[in-house]
């Protein structure tokens, strides 16, 4: 089964709180795993920035593969990084199943989510705040899931930005049914009912849940004002 079989099991389970591993503790990998995987999460997101595309610079391969064999929980992989195409087979075989590039981190993006396909990889496409939804039409074909970000990216904890909601909201008109949708920055309480609202399916989450002291009661608390709504 190709992992990007994945995109059709979590767009079944939709809406899901993604927990965005950028503020976890590594120094205590496993139980962190062990408390996430135990609050329910359907995935986990890695944030892998190289201190080039943004300032921040994370981690890459090597945590891949290290989460690869604590779980089985699908690994979505955001690369904010210049020449992602260089690095996509590596991700790939470190244990990703879904990998994400930003438009404009690339001169082209579909080759490069092609080759992510390819591999047998979810292919994700990511845009800034600044970059409108125009600028990666002709490339939503060759995407299973989108993610308008509602930050800038580069660091956690900060303030969730609206104008991604019309962009999900032109997002929902242009891609199929079986495309599925992301949103990741400023994700909290207060701010996942309208992201939700206007079609966002993954919800990344960092501070909102690795800033509490129980992971499931902050989960919990998201999914309860997304149950409000319905």
């Amino acid at each position: 089964m190709a992992r990007r079989d994945c995109i059709t099991r979590l767009k079944e389970i939709s809406p899901a709180v993604l927990p965005s591993l950028l503020l976890c503790d590594f120094g205590n990998l496993e139980s962190e795993i062990e408390k996430l995987e135990s609050a329910g999460v359907a995935a986990l997101h890695l944030d892998v920035m190289d201190g080039v595309f943004v300032p921040n610079f994370t981690y890459g391969m090597t945590i891949v593969h290290a989460l690869r064999k604590l779980t089985d929980l699908p690994l979505d992989v955001h690369l904010m990084m210049v020449h992602p195409e260089k690095y996509i087979a590596q991700f790939y075989e470190a244990g990703a199943d879904i990998i994400t590039i930003h438009a404009e981190a690339v001169d082209d993006p579909v080759p490069v989510l092609k080759s992510i396909r390819e591999l047998g990889a979810g292919a994700g496409i990511a845009i800034n705040p600044p970059t409108p939804v125009s600028e990666i039409r002709n490339c939503l074909a060759s995407a299973d899931l989108v993610l308008p970000m509602s930050v800038n990216a580069g660091f956690g904890g900060q303030s969730f930005d609206d104008a991604a909601l019309g962009k999900l909201d032109e997002l929902r008109e242009l891609t199929d049914e079986k495309t599925i949708l992301e949103i990741d920055g400023g994700i909290n309480a207060d701010t996942i009912g309208a992201a939700t609202q206007h079609g966002a399916e993954l919800l990344v989450a960092g501070s909102a849940i690795f800033k509490q002291d129980d992971y499931a009661e902050a989960i919990a608390n998201m999914m309860a004002q997304i149950e409000c709504l319905k």
